[in-house]
């Protein structure tokens, strides 16, 4: 599973905006991996920001 991956699957499952610290927290990844991948998914629009500095998947 691909960092992005992770990411995704960490939001779908805590079912609330997360910001990048809480990502980091629950899948154990690095911080600038997860900066990454986070800015992977914005790119792609699997991710929005319904809050400043917290992120959803998209519906």
């Amino acid at each position: 599973m691909s960092d992005a991956e992770q990411v995704l699957e960490a939001m779908r499952t805590a079912g609330a905006p997360l910001n990048a610290g809480k990502v980091v927290e629950l899948t154990g990844l690095e911080r600038k991996a997860v900066d990454k991948a986070m800015a992977e998914l914005k790119k792609s629009g699997q991710i929005e920001s319904p809050v400043r500095c917290y992120w959803a998947p998209t519906a």
